[in-house]
């Protein structure tokens, strides 16, 4: 059986999508790139921006006429957008034959296969689908009997293969978000908060440096809110468990997490960052408004002033931290001078990048159902071009603060970028020299190759292929707002 699969959205769904790809390929099932020559095409779905919902209607839309031709190639819609929408998706789009939410993905196999054998036996009439969703308040386990879940169960029966990227791996530590902030769906497609056991966390992270990862991302809605309450009666925190992983795996190059929640981060959790050499100097902090009024009606649970008081403490510990944030613009009820305030912390803030969205209801959340979508769309495209503009400015201004300096990059491959500065002929050279092990038999081509900083980063540089997963030095020579331009040493 050839299976492809689309992922839409965030890192969490990227390591869902990569954890059902390792329980098919178990089964004998080949992952492919080409959608018009699979048996099954899986659809990861994102539904926190309407845009993401969009691209996976116009990917089913494309698929209605074809089914009419090949009956028997599955279609499956999986993720957020699955559970959100529940069978009413079938409504819409009758040629989908399963459905399954983030919470039931341990179960996507034999789902998948309960809809071969339908489609096999159909001849007309009623189609049988397979459906498998939590619901909005179901809670599948507790955080004490987590470890027994068949959910959990899916990240410790992660297998390691040759098709899977070994230079840079996610690690779920929480699931689900209990902060119901006004705008976000989240809490309903994932369901309540639930803390993973510290040692699998720990283990998961050995086995993944055992086999070669150079860089391992810790996952969580809002991860530094872990809290695993042990059978001892003593609780783990975030810091702790940072600590534990770091100290667990030496062979680590390198570890970071995301998301970070604004309120209740925790002194221990910097100073862990600061003092544990392999733990990358980036957070992910996203503030979504300036403005205490809006902040209140988002039910962020706390202010800008304390998110600022954050930021310093952030940046006391780790002088050279690289922040980054979202914000969400024409937020209900959003005035000028609400927005004013946004502008000024991502100037005052100076993040490496920003997410900047223009506001859009989600079905089903709280402001959708009590606050009027009362920004006018105009107003919101112009905040939302203006914002961007100024956190262009503020991205150029600290990229161009490094040329200059020399950093370490991990390679994530080669780049896709047309243009960039000249490179240093003889550094190229001299690589060429050293990966050809001077034999002048052996053809090595220049590429560009784009590889990431400890802070995240993004830097395109000239050199072999076959460089992917290595950890480099390279020195920054140019800069745009988003992209740093360097060359190996």
């Amino acid at each position: 059986m050839k299976l492809y699969m689309e992922t839409f959205g965030c890192q969490m769904n990227e390591l869902d999508s990569q954890l059902v790809l390792g329980q098919f390929r178990a089964l004998g099932y080949q992952s492919i790139d080409n959608r018009d020559d699979a048996d099954v095409i899986l659809f990861n779905t994102c539904s926190v921006r309407e845009h993401a919902e969009q691209k996976v209607w116009s990917r089913l839309g494309q698929l209605r006429d074809r089914k009419k031709t090949r009956p028997g190639q599955i279609i499956a819609v999986i993720g957020c957008m699955a559970e959100r929408d529940g069978a009413a998706l079938f409504q819409r789009y009758p040629h989908v034959d399963v459905l399954c939410g983030p919470g039931e993905l341990d179960k996507l196999t034999a789902l998948v296969h309960n809809a071969i054998i339908a489609n096999a036996n159909y001849h007309g009439g009623k189609r049988t689908r397979q459906v498998a969703l939590i619901g909005s308040t179901a809670r599948r386990s507790g955080t004490h009997d987590a470890a027994e879940d068949k959910l959990e169960l899916l990240d410790l029966s992660r297998s390691i293969g040759p098709a899977d990227d070994l230079s840079q791996a996610y690690v779920r530590i929480t699931r689900g978000c209990n902060k119901f902030c006004t705008y976000c769906v989240v809490p309903f497609t994932r369901g309540p908060e639930v803390h993973r056991p510290p040692q699998n966390i720990i283990d998961e992270v050995k086995r993944l440096a055992d086999a070669g990862v150079r860089e391992v991302t810790l996952l969580g809605q809002t991860i530094n809110h872990y809290a695993f309450q042990n059978p001892d009666g003593h609780a783990t925190t975030f810091a702790q468990l940072l600590y534990q992983v770091h100290e667990a795996t030496p062979h680590l190059p390198r570890l970071r997490f995301v998301t970070s929640f604004p309120r209740d981060y925790s002194d221990d959790a910097l100073a862990v960052m600061r003092d544990c050499p392999r733990i990358c100097h980036y957070l992910h902090i996203p503030a979504q408004s300036g403005s205490d009024r809006i902040l209140k009606l988002m039910n962020r649970g706390y202010t800008s002033a304390q998110y600022y008081d954050l930021i310093d403490r952030a940046r006391d510990y780790m002088p050279d931290i690289s922040l980054a944030s979202d914000f969400i613009v024409g937020f209900p009820t959003e005035t000028d001078e609400d927005y004013d305030l946004t502008a000024a912390m991502v100037r005052r803030c100076r993040f490496k990048n920003s997410f900047i969205f223009k506001y859009s209801p989600r079905p089903g959340t709280a402001a959708s159902k009590h606050l009027p979508d009362d920004v006018p769309d105009p107003d919101k495209r112009r905040r939302n071009n203006d914002l961007l503009a100024i956190q262009h400015q503020v991205s150029l201004a600290e990229n161009r603060g490094m040329i200059g300096k020399t950093v370490q990059v991990i390679v994530e491959g080669q780049s896709k970028l047309l243009a960039r500065p000249p490179a240093a002929p003889a550094q190229v050279e001299l690589l060429w020299e050293e990966h050809t092990c001077g034999n002048p038999a052996i053809a090595v081509d220049k590429v560009q190759l784009v590889g990431r900083t400890r802070g995240d980063q993004v830097v395109v540089f000239d050199g072999p292929p076959g460089l992917r997963g290595q950890l480099l030095d390279v020195r920054i020579v140019d800069a745009q707002s988003m992209t740093l331009f360097a060359n190996l040493l």
